[in-house]
């Protein structure tokens, strides 16, 4: 599928949904210069191209009162064949508690960010995984003592160079 050709009017319908997903209909239409048709028919038009994937709540467990360690975790495996890699991330997919994986390249093969309800639990997950034997070689523990920036949004004007 051809990639969709997008214009800045795009790029401001994109970064105003980013930033507020609940963003009315008219809401967007003013904030982006458009009246509410032309506007709505834009957004549906990306909808359906994939280009906006979803609408989502960020949720503060702090706020919540419940307790959470966030984890982010190296792994490498002992076996780089393409079943090895897919073996491991159907494992991966299959845990809530990782709430993100990323295939990377350098001198590990994946990154991890794991949401538990507390250091030991976390380990428990981690005994877990390698009794199951998917693959696991190597894992290094990475605790998050304090979170200094976590952005959702891609910075689309840095991206494409619209300003």
């Amino acid at each position: 599928m051809k990639p969709l050709k997008l214009d800045a009017i795009d790029l401001r319908i994109l970064a105003a949904v980013q930033r507020n997903g609940r963003i009315t209909k008219l809401a967007l239409a003013e904030e982006v210069g458009l009246s509410p048709t032309p506007c709505w028919t834009r957004l549906d038009r990306l909808e359906k191209a994939g280009i906006v994937a979803g609408y989502h709540a960020r949720v503060s467990l702090k706020a919540l009162g419940l307790p959470a360690a966030t984890v982010l975790m190296e792994v490498t495996l002992g076996a780089h064949r393409q079943a090895d890699f897919e073996r491991f991330e159907r494992a991966v997919r299959a845990v809530p508690e990782i709430v993100a994986c990323w295939s990377v390249g350098g001198g590990v093969d994946y990154i991890l960010r794991v949401v538990a309800r507390d250091i030991d639990a976390y380990q428990r997950l981690v005994d877990a995984l390698l009794e199951r034997q998917i693959g696991i070689d190597r894992y290094f523990t990475y605790i998050v003592t304090r979170t200094v920036k976590d952005e959702p949004a891609a910075p689309l004007e840095a991206l494409t160079g619209e300003e």
